[in-house]
């Protein structure tokens, strides 16, 4: 089964007509996208977008094959001009199914939200998925069968990727495509990156793509470390790798802190961002749950971790700190590190940098600050991906 992308572009395409924003500033040359439009085989339209026949002729095909034309979302603005020779557009009613006499089949997936999406069975047996804009599949089952390419919102409805996976629906060799592509990630490189944490891709408008073929399906980093200065957004970061994936534990290292308001209103921020069926416990117990097999782990954060195992030792106190306290640091780091390293889940941690801004001017300031780089260090040493928050953007140092 083959299939061209038209358009991987939001409803209003991109750069959005009017649109002053950096992204759309920088959308160009394979950066600008039509909206999103699908071609199956030649023969099914998914969804009709203005300036799909030259879009076609430009991808070296041709719309003068096209037997069925289905719309996934309502479309504003003006009706669009059906070229001559198309039939005209239509839906599927949910959960019902179309037969093509070319010997595709299309079921209507119902979605949380307006729209429709459609699940498409080629004469050979390939499945593909497309999902609307801003709609994630309602009501999925268990089946345990994975479609060989989706096509989603993926980063405007990351949950959508994490329900089909909780169901089997997207699995290791599925292609994830990223479609509907609107201007709230800059083209180009960040875009990639943030794709490639949910193992998803985009392609250039124009692609064509032979479905079932399993080329360039990103890998997803099993460790990954998330370094930042106070309010650079590392904990959104990190947050956002792991939203396309079911079942994350949230493992909070700073306690509850009974009394403290302000601290009380940090954690109520951080809980209101994450996803539902996201689980939370709070501990400084990370070995045990790095050893155990489980859903990914997001650990936040390593600095509060020390903090709980500085204090543990009495590292604080210069004396203790000579007479064991140090050794018994080393010992405990160590532990947490050769957890990391043995690990078989997906992990990933936040620690703050602290050793780039003022030096602390009491020694057990300074003896934190330290133990913190160490630890960072030896931590980053274990992960595939690292990276580096400044200013809400992430640098990458490994990976």
């Amino acid at each position: 089964m083959e299939l061209t992308l038209l358009g991987t572009g939001a409803p209003a395409g991109l750069p959005r007509p009017d649109c002053p924003c950096a992204a759309c500033a920088a959308s160009l040359g394979e950066g600008a996208r039509a909206a999103t439009a699908l071609l199956v085989d030649g023969t099914l339209l998914l969804d009709l977008t203005p300036g799909a026949a030259f879009a076609a002729a430009r991808a070296g095909q041709s719309l003068g094959g096209v037997r069925q034309v289905l719309l996934s979302h309502p479309h504003d603005g003006p009706a669009v001009e059906v070229p001559a020779g198309l039939p005209q557009p239509g839906r599927v009613p949910d959960g019902r199914e179309l037969a093509l006499l070319t010997g595709h089949r299309v079921r209507a997936v119902p979605m949380d939200a307006p729209g429709t999406g459609y699940a498409v069975t080629g004469p050979a047996g390939l499945r593909l998925l497309y999902l609307p804009p801003g709609g994630a599949p309602a009501g999925l089952e268990e089946n345990g069968d994975s479609y060989d390419m989706v096509l989603a919102d993926v980063v405007g409805r990351p949950d959508a990727l994490a329900k089909l996976r909780a169901v089997g629906a997207v699995g290791p060799t599925t292609d994830v495509i990223a479609v509907h592509l609107d201007h709230d990630v800059p083209p180009g490189p960040e875009l990639r990156r943030r794709l490639a944490a949910a193992g998803a891709r985009a392609v250039p408008d124009g692609t064509t793509l032979d479905i079932g073929v399993y080329e360039d399906v990103p890998d997803v980093p099993r460790r990954t470390l998330v370094l930042g200065g106070a309010r650079s957004g590392k904990s959104v970061e990190a947050e956002r790798r792991l939203e396309a994936f079911p079942d994350v534990l949230y493992v909070a290292t700073g306690g509850t802190r009974d009394g403290d308001f302000e601290w009380a209103a940090r954690v109520g921020a951080h809980r209101e961002r994450r996803p539902g069926s996201w689980r939370t416990v709070e501990t400084c117990d990370l070995v045990p749950l790095l050893a155990e097999d489980g859903p990914p782990l997001l650990v936040d954060c390593l600095s509060l971790w020390l903090t709980d195992a500085m204090d543990k030792v009495n590292a604080w106190d210069d004396a203790e700190w000579a007479g064991g306290g140090e050794r018994a640091l080393r010992a405990r780091t160590g532990e947490l590190v050769a957890a990391v390293r043995a690990t078989r889940r997906t992990v990933v941690a936040v620690s703050n940098e602290v050793g780039s801004g003022i030096v602390p001017a009491t020694a057990s300031g300074r003896r934190y600050r330290d133990e913190l780089g160490r630890l960072n260090a030896r931590f980053a040493d274990e992960c595939e991906h690292v990276l580096l928050l400044v200013a809400g953007q992430a640098l990458r140092l490994r990976g």
